[in-house]
């Protein structure tokens, strides 16, 4: 269980390909217990997702520099 990462706040993100999402809450794993963020794509069909907290929240590598995986949409002003 992953109880160091803080959850991100409910609204919309930008993922570090462009796609935007809205984070719903985070949910726990019912045999794990793990924490799980519960988003919905806001584009195509509004597929609804889940992914580990501590993965939503890692950065990821882009073109040698670190980037956040999902980034609140107000910090990309």
């Amino acid at each position: 269980m992953d109880n160091d990462t803080p959850h991100p706040a409910p609204g919309i993100y930008r993922h570090y390909k462009g796609g935007r999402y809205e984070v719903i809450g985070v949910a726990t794993h019912s045999e794990t217990e793990d924490p799980l963020v519960v988003y919905r794509a806001l584009y195509g069909e509004y597929g609804l997702w889940v992914r580990p907290l501590a993965m939503f929240c890692e950065t990821v590598e882009v073109q040698g520099e670190p980037v956040a995986r999902f980034a609140p949409e107000e910090s990309r002003k």
